[in-house]
C-alpha cells in the first residue's frame, strides 16, 4: 500500500495523538502539590497565633491574618507562605499559610483571631466555609 505525503503525514500525527493520550499523566496529589483553584468546603476555627512560632518558621502576632491548614494540605511544606481565599456569610478575606492544624478535617481550617473575627465574633466558635489556594507569588 503506497501512501501520499499528506496521508502519511496524518497517520504520523494520529499515532502521536493516541501515544501522548496513552501516557499516564501525575496528579497534582502524586506530585506532591496541590492544585491552587479547588474549592474546599469546610469549618473554620480559631487558634492563639501571638508569639506562637508556626512551622513555616515566623512568629506571628494575633492581628496578622494567618491561616493553619490540615497536614493532608500542609503536605511537605510547599504551601507555606500560601494565600487562601476565604468565603462565608458573603465575605471573601485572604489569609497566610503559616502553620498545620493536626486536628483539623482535611478542608477546614484554623484561623487567627483577627481573621477569625472578619468573618464572625469569637464566641460564636466556629462557622461554615469554602476556601481556596491563591497562585503562587499572589498578595493580597
Amino acid at each position: 500500500m503506497k501512501l501520499s505525503h499528506t496521508s502519511l503525514f496524518a497517520v504520523t500525527f494520529l499515532a502521536s495523538v493516541v501515544c501522548a493520550l496513552a501516557v499516564p499523566v501525575a496528579t497534582a496529589a502524586q506530585n506532591g502539590t496541590i492544585d491552587k483553584r479547588v474549592d474546599h468546603t469546610g469549618r473554620a476555627t480559631f487558634f492563639n497565633t501571638e508569639g506562637v512560632v508556626g512551622v513555616c518558621g515566623h512568629k506571628d502576632q494575633d492581628s496578622d491574618h494567618i491561616v493553619a491548614v490540615s497536614p493532608q494540605h500542609f503536605g511537605n511544606g510547599g504551601n507555606c507562605e500560601q494565600w487562601v481565599r476565604i468565603t462565608a456569610n458573603g465575605q471573601s478575606h485572604f489569609g497566610q499559610t503559616r502553620d498545620v492544624c493536626p486536628g483539623c478535617g482535611i478542608d477546614s481550617l484554623d484561623l487567627s483571631t483577627s481573621l477569625f473575627e472578619e468573618f464572625m465574633p469569637l464566641d460564636v466558635g466556629f462557622f461554615e466555609m469554602t476556601w481556596h489556594f491563591m497562585p503562587k507569588g499572589f498578595t493580597p
